[in-house]
């Protein structure tokens, strides 16, 4: 992209409107051209000025006060028992309405986390797949692959040997989700690329592998022995089930 497009798509880039190929290319040129870099850096920081709690307007406590007073005076002695109930049923509802609506707030937090988190996968999984992205270490021979990670990561992934079964082991990188390094696992099958992305997960529960599709793509997640895996490929749904059942099953020596 040349410097011109990008500053056209500055804007759309900042509020993540783009398509994730524009993405990818606003990002590759960003890191090479400083002048561009700036100019997002000085949208960045107006979108922050603007936003930050000091535009908002404050009442003054002269308003707070004229409100207070105007508050309607105390009922009559024969209407606080009629209140009374009435206070307590909408607090009953009040409770009811806000337990449905917790949950729903903590149903949409968790499949929004997962939409970002499956949209980074697919944004890291199309980078590698640029020349020279794919593995930082080149190799078949998971001997070579799982040690290479070795003091580059605060854990040590697991790397078995599926060729045998049809998916060799082209070798592995390190990698960027969930705000912390990670490693990343690629294999072929044929003429497609799956790359396996693997971190601590939060704590020791099993979770099943849940499916999921973005961009052409499919992903497949799962937790198992405390460690967090997602698949990706434009490899068939069927194929890519085996794959990670396979993997599940020889990931434990």
């Amino acid at each position: 992209m040349t410097c011109l497009e990008v500053q056209a798509l500055l804007q759309s880039y900042s509020d993540g409107e783009l398509d994730l190929v524009r993405h990818v290319e606003m990002e590759e040129h960003l890191k090479g051209c400083d002048k561009c870099a700036e100019q997002e850096k000085r949208l960045q920081s107006l979108r922050s000025a603007v936003t930050s709690s000091s535009q908002y307007y404050h009442a003054p406590t002269s308003l707070r006060r004229r409100i207070q007073f105007a508050r309607p005076r105390t009922l009559p002695i024969r209407r606080r028992p009629l209140l009374r109930w009435a206070a307590m049923a909408a607090g009953v509802l009040f409770l009811i309405g806000s337990s449905a609506l917790f949950g729903m707030l903590l149903s949409r937090i968790s499949n929004s986390t997962e939409d970002r988190l499956a949209e980074a996968v697919v944004a890291n999984h199309v980078r590698s797949l640029q020349v020279g992205h794919l593995t930082d270490v080149v190799s078949s021979d998971r001997h070579t692959v799982k040690p290479w990670f070795k003091g580059k990561l605060d854990f040590s992934p697991q790397v078995p040997d599926l060729s045998a079964q049809g998916y060799t082991l082209a070798g592995g990188r390190l990698d960027y989700l969930t705000d912390r390094p990670v490693a990343a696992l690629a294999y072929q099958r044929r003429l497609h690329t799956i790359n396996l992305f693997v971190w601590p997960a939060f704590n020791d529960e099993e979770k099943a592998m849940r499916n999921l599709s973005r961009q052409g793509y499919h992903l497949r997640s799962w937790q198992q022995a405390g460690m967090t895996y997602w698949a990706i490929s434009d490899l068939n749904e069927k194929e890519l089930d085996e794959f990670a059942r396979i993997f599940q099953e020889h990931s434990v020596e």
